[in-house]
């Protein structure tokens, strides 16, 4: 069985882009806690700045996602590039929502409790182990391109002037989005977190802020709770989403 616990709010933001699949349940507001049987999809959405309706093209990802009624024997991305052609059908239709696009960051777990990492953007999933944090996830960003050949540090990578601009994501009406799917290498341990958040937390949360934040004393919503509110101590200017899952 898993715990799961997230959080989605606006921040400083007149509204909300952003959203969160735990089981069965899709928001886009607010906090939401339950434990689940395996298997399961768990995820978040970040609707992409500059395009028309990012907070329909979230949530309406994860909607999708949590109707495929996820088991070991789906194929997830023959189901997840399926997902992005409803949605760029869906937008070709409601001209009101022309090429309305939205990152993905998930886990599948199966029926064995095998995990499936999947991304399309920057959204991200981290692993907290032992008092330690590891990004599992590889940012699909003009920035992380730059860090991998050399250009800028890591340093830079969080205030660089292009650090929203994204590769293809899903709803994309020209591009086919490239979707990662990997197994979670070591899978998850007991006492393990994993995280999966938009880059309202990534942005403004450093991993050694995320390790403080994870090592204390406190409960898991607790501990997510805090997360939100550094980053908004910290100058959040975004919408801000995390969820937590841990094995119980």
């Amino acid at each position: 069985m898993y715990y799961c616990y997230g959080i989605t709010e606006k921040g400083i933001m007149p509204h909300n882009e952003d959203a969160m699949l735990i089981g069965e349940s899709v928001v886009d507001d607010g906090r939401c806690e339950y434990t689940l049987n395996s298997p399961f999809i768990s995820a978040v959405s970040d609707g992409v700045s500059g395009e028309n309706a990012g907070e329909v093209a979230s949530k309406m990802s994860l909607e999708l996602i949590r109707d495929m009624h996820y088991t070991g024997i789906i194929r997830l991305d023959i189901r997840l590039h399926e997902i992005h052609r409803q949605l760029v059908e869906y937008s070709r239709e409601h001209p009101e929502y022309n090429n309305m696009q939205a990152t993905l960051c998930g886990v599948a777990v199966d029926e064995a409790d095998n995990i499936l990492a999947f991304n399309v953007g920057d959204s991200r999933l981290y692993r907290f182990r032992r008092g330690r944090i590891s990004q599992l996830t590889r940012d699909q960003s003009l920035v992380q391109l730059l860090y991998e050949e050399g250009s800028i540090t890591m340093a830079q990578r969080r205030t660089h002037v292009h650090r929203n601009i994204i590769f293809p994501a899903f709803g994309n009406h020209k591009t086919l989005p490239k979707i990662d799917i990997t197994p979670i290498e070591g899978g998850m341990e007991h006492g393990d977190v994993l995280i999966l958040c938009t880059d309202g937390i990534s942005d403004y949360l450093s991993p050694l802020d995320m390790e403080e934040i994870l090592e204390l004393p406190k409960s898991l919503p607790k501990r997510i709770e805090l997360m939100v509110n550094t980053a908004l101590e910290k100058g959040c200017k975004d919408n801000l989403t995390v969820s937590a899952m841990v094995r119980i």
